[in-house]
């Protein structure tokens, strides 16, 4: 049986970074869980991340890249670049399945296993089962509802993403770094 899960979605907008994710992991054709932690801080609040994928190989990268993130002073784009170079290196990184979307003031990055980091078009990253649908609400929301928060924009593409994709939920979870 495979787990799903997760739409995980990042917004910089007006100076405003905001990270959230929803909470349902779904195991073949059933929910499994429904409240999963998906979105967690670092460095005291200043690093935001959301993951996508298995849960264990999530928390693998989670704990590497705050090695990095701590070995490189706190230098986001630093950390994540040096995080894919290791993934990709590493015979046992390499068999994980999980991708990292992490932010802070400044920057919104994308972190894929095949040793990727991207800046995301349009300051909105997107990652999971149902990011696609949350994508394209963020960027309806971002061209015709400026006057939103980036907070406000992840919420409801989240909840947009949720009507739709069977494999999102409603109970979001939001953070923005400090």
């Amino acid at each position: 049986m495979r787990i799903r899960s997760t739409t995980v979605l990042g917004i910089r907008h007006n100076g405003e970074i905001a990270l959230g994710a929803d909470g349902q992991a779904t195991m073949d054709k059933h929910v499994a869980k429904s409240n999963v932690r998906k979105v967690r801080k670092l460095q005291d609040g200043k690093v935001v991340t959301g993951f996508a994928g298995s849960t264990a190989d999530a928390f693998m990268l989670l704990d590497k890249f705050e090695e990095k993130l701590n070995g490189y002073g706190g230098q986001l784009r630093r950390a994540a670049i040096e995080l894919a170079k290791e993934w990709r290196k590493d015979q046992y990184l390499r068999k994980l399945e999980a991708m990292m979307v992490v932010a802070d003031k400044d920057e919104l990055l994308i972190i894929a296993g095949t040793g990727d980091v991207l800046e995301p078009d349009f300051d909105v990253a997107a990652i999971g089962s149902g990011a696609m649908y949350a994508q394209a609400a963020a960027l309806a929301l971002k061209k015709h509802a400026p006057h939103l928060t980036a907070r406000q924009m992840v919420e409801d593409a989240l909840h947009i993403a949720a009507d739709i994709c069977i494999y999102t939920n409603h109970n979001l979870m939001i953070e923005e770094p400090s």
